[in-house]
């Protein structure tokens, strides 16, 4: 095939354009491949059927040499197939590299390891502020089943945000009239992002959550 020695002699600048071409080879085969298929389903004896009769001669009835070349032509092509997945598989993963390493490249101080303790960096940068704080939480509750820690500060509760809260009373009007509804909850725990669902809902002890939220003074 020209076109995979083509593609060894210059892997590392595969193009977008070259794997294109590999899809259409790709679909060239399952088409060549349908079309012999086509012919066994028609002559009625498939991949496995027998082509001689009882005594070991040719069968009569059907066309064993258009078979057999079916046959044949399917195994080969079925290679062919299997060759240009493998291929474009590659094409893929080197066109893939080659984009994440130029946006690394592109990055002011970015390369290499320098990447690594960054992340969680920007992440706390750009967190709002919380606005409160989870002081209790009881064992057994629907905000322990949920997930909620002790110490857990909330950004998010529901409709409730950093932007739109001024007090308690619209955390506790949110929990009232999500009586057996989840609530997403975000908070911050240990300098990283938490989401979780919380449902508030009748339990054994007492309230909808089983927590006890106090506000953050900023």
């Amino acid at each position: 095939m020209k076109m995979t020695e083509e593609n060894s002699a210059g892997k590392s600048e595969i193009t977008m354009d070259d794997v294109q071409n590999l899809v259409k080879q790709k679909d060239d085969i399952e088409e060549q491949i349908k079309a012999y298929y086509d012919v066994l389903e028609d002559q009625g004896v498939g991949v496995e059927g027998v082509l001689v009769d009882a005594e070991g001669f040719p069968r009569a009835d059907v066309n064993v040499y258009q078979i057999r070349t079916a046959r044949n032509s399917i195994s080969c092509l079925q290679n062919d197939h299997k060759a240009i997945m493998e291929e474009i598989e590659e094409a893929l993963h080197k066109l893939h590299a080659r984009e994440k390493a130029k946006r690394e490249t592109d990055e002011p101080g970015a390369g290499g390891e320098a990447m690594e303790p960054m992340e969680p960096m920007e992440q706390q940068v750009t967190l709002p502020p919380p606005f409160a704080r989870v002081d209790a939480v009881t064992q057994g509750s629907p905000a322990c089943g949920a997930g909620l820690r002790v110490g857990d500060e909330v950004i998010e509760f529901g409709s409730v945000n950093t932007e739109n809260f001024q007090n308690l009373q619209n955390i506790a009007s949110v929990v009232q009239h999500s009586d057996g509804k989840p609530l997403r909850v975000t908070v911050i725990r240990d300098g990283q992002k938490a989401q979780m669902s919380l449902t508030p809902q009748r339990w054994s002890g007492r309230g909808l959550l089983g927590c006890n939220i106090v506000p953050i003074h900023r």
